[in-house]
Formats: structure tokens, sequence, C-alpha cells
């Protein structure tokens, strides 16, 4: 390694200090989909994020989802997906299988990474500890789709507490029915991250941010206040799939969370340029 190296890798050290004293013993929320959970390079990357995160001081908290591996999982079971303004259409089959996929396989195989890692993985469910509860969603017709109505950090807070690295599943317990609720991650992010007081919520996503073109990843809207969200709504440059995950920034904004990040998922270690350099990377949202 050359001198040259190495005064590169000591500016890149100094420059990310302030930020690790700034968020030292703050809590962090990643929530973690997309194609960087299908990428075996680009899930090394965001595990190591994680877990580098943690060990410099800060409480992170990965809240996942899982859609392609239940996908499969249906499809293995001659059960075809169905979605409904982007949300899964779930029956009972396909509660059960949301379940077993996300708390179970999706959910372990990730506190395995974050322990191999060298970080200490916990895995949580929502409906541990009455964590996440939640009614049926009732505008329209998605079957088990819950609609959440609170969060109990606590659990959240004992693995933290105790340095561990929590690893939540979107799975919510009925407060109608005795029946579990298939939560939307991004929601499930977002509320949890209010209920723990975090200093940022960070979305990773399979696209560079949010763009005025997104057919442009040029054209990329590094910085918006929530107060620019309806008439952006309005013209277009937010629609479709885009639309819920806004709104979940927007609400989080709103209800505390100084900071909500969209990041392109498809870059490496994206959740360390966010956080640890000044020019960071993606869509930043504030009040």
């Amino acid at each position: 390694m050359t001198e040259c190296d190495n005064s590169l890798r000591a500016s890149i050290l100094s420059e990310a200090l302030p930020y690790i004293q700034r968020y030292n013993k703050r809590t962090i929320v990643v929530k973690y989909g997309g194609n960087a959970m299908l990428n075996e390079e680009l899930r090394e990357a965001v595990i190591s994020d994680i877990v580098l995160l943690n060990l410099v001081g800060m409480r992170v908290v990965v809240v996942h989802g899982g859609g392609p591996e239940i996908n499969t999982m249906l499809n293995k079971l001659g059960k075809e997906s169905k979605f409904v303004d982007g949300l899964r259409y779930t029956d009972k089959e396909t509660m059960d299988v949301v379940q077993m996929v996300l708390a179970g396989k999706v959910g372990k195989d990730l506190v395995s990474l974050i322990n191999n890692a060298g970080g200490k993985g916990m895995g949580l469910c929502g409906i541990d500890g009455g964590m996440i509860t939640a009614k049926q969603l009732t505008d329209g017709d998605y079957g088990l789709v819950g609609e959440i109505k609170a969060v109990d950090p606590l659990p959240i807070k004992v693995a933290l507490d105790n340095g561990f690295i929590p690893v939540v599943s979107t799975i919510a317990q009925g407060i109608d029915a005795n029946t579990s609720y298939n939560i939307n991650a991004d929601t499930a992010a977002a509320e949890i991250a209010v209920a723990l007081n975090a200093a940022k919520l960070i979305l990773l996503t399979d696209i560079r941010g949010l763009c005025t073109d997104p057919k442009n990843e040029d054209t990329l809207i590094p910085l918006l206040g929530v107060s620019e969200v309806p008439a952006l709504i309005k013209s277009g440059i937010i629609s479709g799939g885009m639309i819920p995950k806004i709104d979940c920034c927007v609400r989080a904004i709103r209800k505390g969370v100084p900071h909500v990040h969209i990041l392109d998922g498809r870059i490496p270690h994206s959740i360390l340029m966010e956080m640890l350099t000044d020019s960071g990377v993606g869509s930043m949202l504030t009040m």
C-alpha cells in the first residue's frame, strides 16, 4: 500500500469523524429490501455497513421486506401473487406464507449474515411482545393487509440496550380479530422510526432516489422539503408506487423524525456514503 493510499484512507476517516460523533448512541432505522437483498455482493455490503455503524456507537434497527422470496414460495405452492394498488392481496393461505417467509427464512438469514459480519443480530417479529398492532385495512379489498394502530418499541429497545441489532419482520398482531396482518415494510419502518425517536430513517430502494424525470437519474432531487411534496404529486413527478413511499416519509417527518433518506441499494455501501460523508447520496426529505 502506497503513502498516497494511506493518506486517502486517513482523509476518509477524518471526514467520517464528525458524523460518528453526531449520531453516537442515536437510533437509525434502515428499511431493507429490493435488489440489495437479492444480489449477494450488495447484500454483503449492506450488512457490513449496518455492522460498522453499530460498532461505532449507532443504534441500528433493520426493518425488512421480502417480496421476491414470498413470490418464489407462492409459485412453489402453485399460488398466484396478486397485487392491489401496489399492495399484496393477502388471503389466509398467503398470510401463512408471508409470516413463514418473513419471520422465518428472510429474518433469520439476515440475522445470520449480521452475526457472520461481526455484529449481534436478533430477529423480531411485529407480533413479539405486541410490538406492532393493527386492524384490517378497509380502504379497498386487500385481504389480510393491516393498518398500523400502535407500535410498542420496548422489545426493540431491550435488544438495542443489550448491544443487538434488531431485525424486524413486518407482521402485526390484529386488534380486531385473532389473526395476523401483513404490513407494508415502508409503512412499518416509518412508524417504528417515530416510536423510537430515530435520528434518521433510511429506505433502500432499486432507484437512484427521487428524480424529476424517472427515466433520467441525472435529474435526482437531492433535498426535498415536505411542503414541496403535494405539488410534485400533482405534476406527476411523484407517481405510481413512489406515492405511498413518499407518504410514509412525510408522515415520519411530521411525527418527529428529522431526516428520511431514499437511497439506491444497488450502489455498494450507499448507507456509509450517506451517513459518514459530506456529499451523501440519494434523496433526503426534511421538514
